[in-house]
């Protein structure tokens, strides 16, 4: 299925370089590669409208499976096939099964601080930056978990190898993106990692993608989560 603009229902498309454009909701004015073929445009903060929920679900989550945290977070309304939103909530979701499965944690400002870190970073940083904002959100709860600063010791390094080997399994796939795809590698790389350095178990499962119909840029069998 065709990505869909938010306005209108369009198809979507991808300008070869940054243009000048004037989101479709609030209005504001930002440089953007993307728009619909009717040339409605809208910004990063309205396509995530809707993640203050995420914070809800994640305090009343009981599970210990960042899976299933994230797959509740993946079918609320707000959540897109492709969209910055994820960059939030791969982090959420294994401060969650983290703070679940026994790990120290506080978990409401935790959550709170990984939606203002995850926020910062755009749409698009997968192809453009070459950083996946699934892997850089799971460096971010790694550096949440461990109040790491910029002038840490055990806490920096952790936080950096954590974004590594996210990264390293989602460069290994190889592209086009794919958030869903790319927020499960995230998050069982971040499990066994956790597993490794804290000593903390977090639950995982056998994953059977079920959003493929709607990703127009499906990979098929080359992804590891494929139902084909």
């Amino acid at each position: 299925m065709q990505e869909e603009c938010m306005i209108c229902k369009a198809p979507l498309q991808y300008l070869e370089q940054d243009t000048l454009m004037e989101c479709a909701i609030c209005h504001k004015k930002e440089n953007s590669k993307t728009q619909c073929i009717n040339q409605h445009y809208v910004c990063n903060e309205c396509h995530e409208k809707g993640i203050d929920r995420i914070i809800g679900v994640c305090l009343k989550e009981t599970s210990a499976n960042p899976i299933q945290v994230m797959e509740k977070l993946m079918d609320l309304d707000f959540c897109h096939m492709h969209g910055p939103e994820h960059h939030i909530m791969v982090g959420c979701a294994l401060l969650t099964a983290y703070n679940n499965a026994g790990g120290e944690l506080e978990l409401e400002p935790a959550l709170m601080e990984m939606q203002s870190r995850g926020k910062s970073v755009p749409g698009g940083t997968c192809g453009f930056w070459g950083a996946c904002g699934a892997g850089i959100s799971s460096g971010m709860f790694l550096s949440i978990v461990t109040k790491s600063t910029p002038l840490a010791q055990e806490g920096w390094g952790l936080a950096n190898q954590m974004t590594s080997h996210a990264l390293q399994k989602v460069g290994e796939v190889g592209g086009p993106r794919c958030c869903k795809r790319d927020s499960y590698l995230a998050i069982l790389a971040a499990a066994a990692f956790v597993k490794e350095k804290l000593g903390v178990e977090m639950e995982t499962q056998k994953i059977v993608c079920h959003y493929s119909e709607k990703n127009n840029q499906c990979i098929g069998k080359r992804c590891p989560f494929s139902h084909s």
